[in-house]
């Protein structure tokens, strides 16, 4: 528990130094996007392959340490519908600090998708193992009257 801790205080300084550090450079070039799919459209189109999967699959990996480490440190945020909804919500969060406060960063919609992607695949692939093992589930006591027995299979 305390090194899935670390691990998201260590993320959340990552993501913070990623996402709202200025870019001054870049700021004639900077648009904000509200509509979804238009920023990915725009990555796909665009004749530099290279780009185009640091910018998309950067956003995914983005995303993945929430569905690794959300489980585990947080056990009422285990399931796929809580982990799709709180990285949204961080996300969102996150885009609009970048529009509002950081020269050079806008709100982009395709961003939010794609670390919410990256952390709903996080979180298939070892999150919900990872929380299960550090949280196991609770046994109500309506469990007795809902499971069956192993002999009787």
């Amino acid at each position: 528990m305390l090194v899935a801790f670390v691990g998201m205080v260590g993320f959340a300084v990552v993501l913070a130094r990623l996402t709202l550090e200025p870019s001054a450079a870049s700021e004639a070039l900077t648009h904000s996007n509200f509509t979804p799919g238009d920023s990915i459209g725009g990555y796909l189109e665009q004749p530099a392959f290279r780009d185009t999967v640091k910018q998309l699959g950067g956003n995914v990996l983005l995303g993945v340490p929430f569905g690794l480490l959300l489980p585990v440190v947080l056990p009422r945020a285990r399931g796929l519908v809580r982990v799709g909804v709180a990285t949204a919500l961080t996300m969102a969060l996150v885009e609009l600090a970048q529009g509002a406060f950081v020269t050079g960063r806008t709100f982009d919609i395709d961003d939010v998708i794609l670390n919410t992607a990256g952390a709903l695949l996080g979180y298939l692939v070892l999150g919900r193992r990872l929380g299960r093992a550090v949280h196991p589930r609770r046994h109500h006591w309506w469990h007795r009257f809902t499971q069956r027995d192993p002999a009787d299979v």
